[in-house]
């Protein structure tokens, strides 16, 4: 039932100028149920644009409705945005070129285009020559000097388009003067009262405005926002592939007024909590809502005739030999990270960004080797391809280029080999996050120390009088004095402080700002394991990562943290001992402290302290060792491994943000050389690259995540390339919107072929998650996991999704069974060789998925066990046998979870589908109201609908004369109730395993299958003339008598006077659709007083018999009433408002109805 439509074509319906689109256009079904406002807008752009089909029929409808849109206000007196949610490669670029250019043409000759890469800026212009809009030129940001945009210096641009990246953006200049920033030349170029356009394009990279958890909002999300304050007049046009999928990506839309004053949620906070607890069903609304409302459009090429294929690697002895090898050696890591903190009885907060560095790493270095292990086949895939006239995309999503320059510095610029990205990270995380701290550094901060003034208040040295204390009490005079701090605060910021505090976050500066990239943004800050399930960021070591990379030294020293001669002494790992050093006569005489007996004190303490640290590092050195012998057998960088297979860089086009790269010379020698070409600057290298693979010079190409989002690979019907792409991924992107922004590289308008999709799955157990994520989107996206919709061949993905309510359920069964807490639900693997669960519980200790107290051996389980992100995230961290049994066994759970629950009717389908089985679903009553929305005035429409699901006579007579099985037929119950048997219509479906197809005469066809010997139990076979009188019963009471009344002859909640609805043959329901969003508020609060807070919103989809489609929501049938009387008040007041705006058009010359009268 679920799938049966997930999307319609698409064909603009209230627009009728301009040409077909060349491919294949389809919407979200739930969208393709609302129309668009009426159109009013006349736009002025030249005929023979339309006519030569520059901009097709799909791309003018949404020029219109955005230019229709921007001659709306929202409420708060901002000018009304558009947002243009097309899929990759239906394209956007001209959409928005052909926005820009219709301002252009009404003398609106300044705008903004904001953007990921600077790459993008080509096409830009590109598309705005292919639409005849050749003398509006482009001119890119980071090219001009700091001052005046207009000014000499700057060849006075006065008009045209700035080009401009959304990091630019938050630029400053170091010289100061009054335009020192980006955003301040721009918001002088454009003046006060701009009404250009200003459009944010794959806007979905300006997303971490309103960030999960306590985290802090992104420099550039906030940029992107205080432009649109400060301009509120100009005209706002987002665009994004993945535009209303996540609701948190929309914080920064704030022009699409569905928050904000007069809207019915006060802030964005409000709409966010609003969405989110009601589930899936809630952002459909939402969309369809503002599609209503004529602000949004969302378009997907149709996914026809891409095939894709999951290929499945095995794994040789030898890897598996080697991976189980770096296992064990982070077993030991691990261990020793634990003693080493204690030792030296590192503060809480250093452990916790230890661990935090530590788990992230651990990450990295497993998905490395995941990766590795594919390059063989790959490569042998990509050689068959090549042979049978195709060529082939290859998708990385990072480049290792960071692991390769630290091993130069090493080397002093020599290599004899190619780098070991996964030996790199492990190395890197020993070397900095090590807890043992360095000689020097231990002198040099003591040093600062001593020269510092103290000049705090007595609490911070009182710790010094209670030192006596045996260790145990070190947290909590950890505590004490960070309490202290807190009252004290930091107030005299000596320069040595900034010295030290600068001189700790450098150290961390280096580790990830070590490659600033050509393009966008670089390659390393790309987090694959953002954890979609987690909402608390703890292990996102990505989060601490952007800041730093942001903000340069120069703001830092500025501003120094309360704490910040705590941090220094975080850095090396002393923090909570902090007094103790004070370890020479020079103590400053605190008030009420004998001086003397503190300082005896200290020394103790020093020494005690010197001998944990020499163990400690001797802990590093060993575990440095450790991994230079391991190092031999680990993989090398995947990227240059796989161009140097691949016939070297003369055969393959490589899009990468990456500087350089290692190769293989003719005799045998392995170098570092530049990326770039003599007459190629660094800046177009990836375009050059780009143009050789379209004109068939390499084919051959390999694109990561930096080059990736919005350049073109198809098979283009312009280029000279036009072999079929076969395009593989090594790695599966861990978000929707990756996901979709790569194969949306090579699939997009205007190709001769569609491409394949060929994703490698190696047998490793948590590989499959990687599938599993983006099987969960592309599912979302219909068209792909289904191929041709119909197709059986790639249904398959979907076995990998299991990032839900189910799997959460089946992994808390999991982990609770291994640790004892819980009997196991299935058994374990039969072919596992040894003690399953003793096994699989040290390997969990191992990834530090199961705690042991320290004293007692107690097994304790990690905070959030049951995330699954983090739990196949981390099995990676086990050996392959174990790690696979591991999963079968979670697998084979949740096989027998979601049983259970449709045993039980109670597996949920997330949107309900009416209208599309056997059901007939007629509407008998339509209520229709008007709702305060801004622009057309939006209306709601309150359907009862009912549904039919019985059977009739005639119906089963028909199905029963098809039927040829020897146990076909009809039944009778064997059991008498109330004076009534029950006829069922029985059907063979299985015959191997003998399950059966039940049709009942009060609900119609059966979900659930019957197996032959429980039908035999309850049930005898009869001729129809037996069951005919059963079954009219049944049938004819099933029109208003609950099951209970029928065969008790009474029904509890009848008596009590509720309506009950269980085994009726007809249901009513009420549905609620139209723009449900500006009476949200009101809905909840009827909603909330009837059946409580956190009530899913149930959607729904119909297909009426007439064939019109409603999707909307549920509204429980004692809600109703109460409902209609609130929205037939606010329908009253909203009459007069529709009557002002028609007199509102009169004013305006620009709308269609003046112009036809004119």
């Amino acid at each position: 039932m679920g799938h049966a439509e997930t999307y319609a074509e698409y064909m603009p319906i209230k627009l009728k100028i301009g040409l077909r689109h060349p491919d294949a256009v389809v919407e979200t079904s739930s969208l393709s149920s609302v129309t668009p406002p009426d159109v009013w807008y006349k736009t002025s752009i030249s005929e023979e644009t339309i006519d030569n089909g520059w901009l097709s029929a799909l791309q003018l409808e949404a020029i219109t409705y955005a230019a229709q849109q921007h001659e709306t206000f929202l409420p708060n007196g901002d000018r009304a945005g558009f947002l243009i949610g097309d899929g990759a490669g239906v394209g956007k670029g001209r959409t928005i070129a052909g926005i820009i250019y219709e301002n252009y043409l009404l003398s609106r000759k300044r705008a903004l285009w904001f953007s990921v890469s600077n790459d993008l800026k080509y096409d830009a212009e590109r598309d705005l020559r292919d639409i005849g809009a050749k003398n509006i030129l482009v001119h890119s940001l980071n090219k001009f000097k700091y001052g005046k945009i207009s000014s000499k210096h700057n060849g006075s641009v006065k008009k045209g388009v700035i080009f401009a990246t959304y990091s630019s953006l938050i630029g400053e200049s170091q010289s100061g003067g009054k335009y020192k920033t980006r955003l301040k030349q721009l918001l002088h170029w454009c003046g006060d009262d701009f009404d250009g356009v200003i459009v944010f394009d794959e806007c979905h990279k300006a997303k971490n405005l309103c960030p999960v958890g306590s985290s802090k909002p992104t420099k550039t999300g906030l940029a992107v926002l205080e432009l649109q304050n400060k301009l509120p007049k100009a005209r706002v046009v987002y665009a994004s592939a993945t535009g209303a999928s996540e609701p948190r990506n929309m914080a920064y839309m704030n022009r699409l007024g569905i928050w904000g004053e007069g809207t019915p949620f006060r802030e964005f906070s409000d709409f966010i909590q609003a969405v989110e607890r009601r589930g899936v069903g809630a952002m459909e609304i939402v969309a369809m809502d503002m599609k209503l409302r004529g602000m949004y459009i969302a378009r997907q090429l149709s996914f026809t005739g891409v095939t894709f294929k999951i290929e499945e690697v095995l794994l040789s002895q030898s890897y598996v030999k080697m991976y189980n090898k770096a296992v064990k050696l982070w077993v030991i890591a691990r261990e020793r990270f634990q003693q080493a903190a204690d030792l030296i009885d590192a503060e809480q907060r250093m452990k916790k960004s230890m661990w935090g560095q530590f788990w992230s790493a651990h990450q990295r270095f497993f998905k490395y080797l995941c990766i590795a292990s594919k390059v063989k086949r790959v490569v042998q895939l990509a050689r068959e391809e090549i042979k049978n006239g195709k060529c082939v995309v290859i998708g990385l999503q990072s480049t290792g280029e960071a692991r390769t320059l630290e091993a130069l510095e090493e080397g002093g610029g020599e290599l004899n080999d190619f780098v070991s990205t996964a030996k790199g990270v492990l190395q890197s995380l020993i070397e900095k996050h090590f807890p043992a701290p360095d000689r020097k550094k231990l002198y040099s901060l003591l040093g600062i120390d001593l020269t510092a003034p103290s000049n705090n208040s007595s609490p911070r040295d009182s710790p010094c009088k209670e030192n006596k204390i045996k260790k145990r009490k070190g947290e909590e005079l950890t505590r004490e004095a960070k309490k202290a701090r807190k009252v004290g605060g930091l107030t005299g910021s000596s320069s040595d402080d900034s010295g030290s505090e600068s001189d700790a976050s450098d150290n961390e500066e280096s580790d990830y700002g070590s490659s600033k990239n050509m393009s966008s943004g670089d390659d390393d800050d790309f987090n694959p394991f953002r954890d979609e399930s987690s909402e608390d960021d703890e292990d996102d070591p990505w989060l601490i990562r952007k800041d730093h990379k942001k903000n340069k030294d120069k703001k830092r020293k500025k501003s120094i943290d309360p704490d910040s001669i705590q941090s220094a002494l975080l850095a090396s790992g002393l923090g909570s001992k902090r007094p103790s050093f004070s370890s020479t006569p020079v103590i400053s005489p605190a008030p009420n402290s004998a001086p003397a007996n503190s300082n005896t004190n200290s020394n103790n303490s020093l020494i005690t302290s010197q001998d944990a640290v020499e163990r400690a590092q001797q802990m590093k050195k060993d575990l440095l060792d450790k991994l230079e012998k391991l190092a031999e057998d680990l993989p090398p960088n995947t990227l240059d491994e796989l161009i140097d297979e691949l016939g070297g860089p003369e055969n393959v086009a490589e899009m990468t943000g990456r500087k350089g790269r290692v190769v293989s010379n003719d005799d045998g020698s392995i170098s570092y050389e530049s990326r770039s070409e003599l007459d190629v600057p660094v800046e177009i290298l990836n375009i050059t690259e780009k143009q050789r693979f379209m004109d068939g010079d390499k084919n051959i190409a390999i694109i990561s995540e930096a080059a990736s989002s919005g350049i073109s690979l198809q098979a283009d019907r312009r280029a000279k390339n036009q072999r079929r792409r076969v395009h593989m991924t090594l790695e599966l992107p861990w978000s929707a919107d990756r996901a979709i922004q790569q194969f949306g590289r090579t699939h997009r308008s205007n190709q001769v072929t569609a491409p394949e999709y060929v994703f490698l799955i190696s047998e490793l157990a948590g590989e499959q998650r990687f599938a599993s994520i983006v099987a969960k989107r592309l599912e979302s996206l219909g068209a792909l996991t289904h191929g041709d919709r119909r197709a059986t061949e790639s249904r398959d993905l979907s076995r990998f999704n299991f990032d839900n309510k189910y799997g959460r359920n089946a992994l808390e069964i999991v982990m609770k069974s291994i640790v004892n807490l819980d009997s196991p639900m299935v058994s374990p693997p039969p072919d596992y060789p040894g003690e399953f669960f003793k096994d699989v519980r040290q390997g969990l200790i191992g990834v530090g998925l199961i705690n042991v107290e320290d004293r007692s051996g107690i097994l304790t389980l990690d905070k959030d066990y049951n995330n699954i992100g983090k739990f196949l995230n981390r099995i990676l961290g086990m050996e392959v046998h174990q790690q696979n049994a591991l999963f079968q066994y979670f697998a084979d759970t949740l096989t027998a979870v979601v049983q259970n629950a449709k045993k039980n009717g109670r597996y949920d389908m997330g949107i309900l589908d009416l209208g599309s089985g056997d059901e007939k679903v007629r509407k008998s009553d339509v209520k229709k109201f008007l709702t305060p929305g801004y622009s057309t005035s939006g209306h709601v429409e309150l359907y009862t609908i009912s549904v039919e699901r019985g059977m009739s006579w005639e119906e089963a007579t028909r199905i029963w004369a098809e039927l040829t099985g020897p146990d076909d037929g009809f039944y009778l119950s064997l059991q008498i109730r109330n004076n009534k048997k029950t006829a069922i219509l029985v059907k063979e479906v299985n015959p191997k395993k003998k399950l059966f197809l039940v049709y009942r005469p009060n609900t119609g066809k059966q979900l659930k299958l019957e197996i032959y010997a429980d039908l035999k139990k309850k049930y005898k076979k009869v001729v129809s003339d037996d069951a005919l009188v059963h079954w009219l019963d049944q049938y004819n009471s099933s029109a208003d008598t609950c099951t209970h009344a029928y065969w008790r002859g009474n029904c509890k909640k009848a008596s009590l006077g509720l309506v009950c609805e269980i085994g009726l043959r007809c249901r009513t329901y009420y549905v609620l659709c139209g723009s449900v969003l500006s009476v949200w508020t009101k809905v909840e609060g009827v909603l909330a007083s009837v059946s409580g807070t956190n009530v899913k919103m149930q959607i729904v989809r119909l297909r009426t018999e007439d064939g019109q489609r409603i999707v909307g929501l549920i509204i429980p049938a004692n809600c109703v009433s109460p409902l209609v009387n609130l929205l037939s008040t606010s329908d009253q007041s909203q009459q007069l408002a529709v009557q002002q705006k028609q007199l509102w058009q009169q004013r305006h010359p620009q709308s269609i109805a003046n112009l036809s009268s004119a």
